[in-house]
């Protein structure tokens, strides 16, 4: 089943493999995209990954949040995006651009002195206290991600990602413990949603109904159950009416993961040495998938073959996202297809967030 084609989004797959997008190292310090961001995907393209999704691109100036962090916030960034687009699709592989702003986790500089996000609640962990947004600056950003999505579509992109997940802008926005705003922008569910309806409704507007929109959503802030965060924080039934309302607004396919930096650790969970320990976002996107009738796709620590097609099988998602393992062995899809290799080699050391670009750093046997 995993290996069988399928369409989503309006889009033929090879298979049901996602490269879950990550943070690269690779970009010039200016955002933009380098022939060694292109070697990287065409790599995974060569090695029949399905789709990919490529790591974060910065959609406006202050919403930086790492090092040499991918850009997509100017018209120039969008011919060395083609030349990357242009590699992937050589082969039956599909791309699409991961869009985000970086919220209360923006980078501190001297441009940017202090973070936005839609409400003044502070970071436990950087300690920073963000400004809340005024009106304009939300439709500013509503713009800014409109238009990094039309440069996307420019570049030869296949759709586009909405980063609202791990506590940068827009999860800052669906998370109630983030959002204690009381206007239009805030309060009721749907009222948190908003500022990601109003860019899915403009990026149609300006790209066409038939340019795919996807979404990496959080079903949970991480915060440990019973403290006084996760009183505050979201619920799952929050996250399934968020995905009703995202599904209605026009996104084709929603990828499901969870934590904020604050919460520590939840994101990319290490030592996942069994069976028992993977996929550990696998009830949050059953439930996910309960509450939309589009494909919903999981990430979180899979690396086991058998428990890609179990989770396949019994309804926990339609398409499997991975970014370590593809990191250890980007020809995965091929070990596992020739029967070379039952599971990733990955052990989730997280070793591989290497400043100097992302690699496998763990000495193996």
């Amino acid at each position: 089943m995993i290996f069988d084609p399928t369409t989503v989004c309006n889009m033929e797959l090879q298979n049901r493999f996602v490269r879950s997008a990550t943070h690269e190292f690779m970009a010039e310090k200016d955002g933009t995209p380098t022939s060694r961001l292109g070697d990287l995907y065409e790599e995974l393209a060569r090695s029949e990954v399905g789709l990919i999704v490529t790591g974060y691109s910065c959609i406006h100036p202050c919403g930086w949040s790492d090092a040499n962090q991918q850009g997509i916030y100017d018209d120039r960034f969008i011919e060395p995006y083609r030349r990357i687009t242009e590699r992937v699709h050589k082969y039956r592989s599909r791309i699409v651009l991961q869009i985000v702003h970086g919220g209360r986790q923006a980078d501190v500089s001297q441009k940017n002195p202090v973070p936005i996000a839609p409400s003044a609640v502070k970071d436990g962990h950087s300690a920073t206290v963000p400004k809340e947004m005024t009106e304009e600056e939300i439709l500013i950003v509503i713009e800014a991600f409109t238009q990094a999505a039309v440069r996307a579509k420019k570049a030869g992109f296949d759709g586009v990602q909405l980063h609202c997940a791990h506590g940068f802008l827009l999860s800052n926005f669906i998370s109630p413990y983030t959002n204690r705003r009381t206007d239009r922008w805030g309060g009721s569910v749907e009222n948190r949603a908003r500022i990601v309806t109003e860019i899915v409704r403009r990026i149609k507007e300006e790209t066409g109904s038939n340019f795919p929109i996807f979404v990496k959503m959080n079903a949970t802030d991480g915060f440990q159950p019973g403290t006084a965060k996760a009183e505050l924080g979201l619920t799952i039934s929050q996250a399934m009416e968020t995905a009703k309302l995202l599904e209605k607004a026009g996104v084709c396919a929603i990828e499901v993961s969870g934590g904020i930096s604050e919460a520590g650790g939840v994101t990319i969970k290490t030592a996942i040495n069994s069976p028992s320990k993977e996929a550990y976002f696998k009830e949050y996107s059953k439930n996910i998938k309960s509450a939309v009738s589009i494909p919903v796709i999981l990430v979180g620590g899979i690396r086991s073959l058998s428990v890609m097609e179990g989770l396949l099988e019994n309804g926990f998602a339609d398409l499997i996202s991975m970014s370590r393992a593809f990191i250890s062995e980007p020809d995965l899809i091929l070990k596992l297809k020739s029967g070379e290799a039952e599971k990733a080699r990955c052990v989730s050391c997280n070793l591989c967030f290497d400043p100097e670009g992302i690699r496998c750093n763990f000495e193996f046997d």
